[in-house]
C-alpha cells in the first residue's frame, strides 16, 4: 500500500534538523546576550566602586 508523500518520515526529517539548528542557535545567541550583559554590569560596578 502506498505511502503520502507529504505526511512521509522523509518530509518530517529535515524539518525536524533545522528546528534543532534554529533551537541551538537561539541558545546560543541567549548565552552571548547573558554573558554581555553580566561584562557590562561588571564593568559597571568596578567602575563605580573604583577610587
Amino acid at each position: 500500500m502506498p505511502r503520502n508523500v507529504a505526511f512521509g518520515g522523509v518530509s518530517r526529517g529535515a524539518a525536524r534538523g533545522l528546528t534543532s539548528i534554529a533551537c541551538l542557535a537561539f541558545v546560543a545567541v541567549l548565552a552571548i546576550a547573558f554573558w554581555a550583559g553580566a561584562l557590562w554590569i561588571g564593568n559597571t560596578l568596578i567602575q563605580l566602586l573604583a577610587p
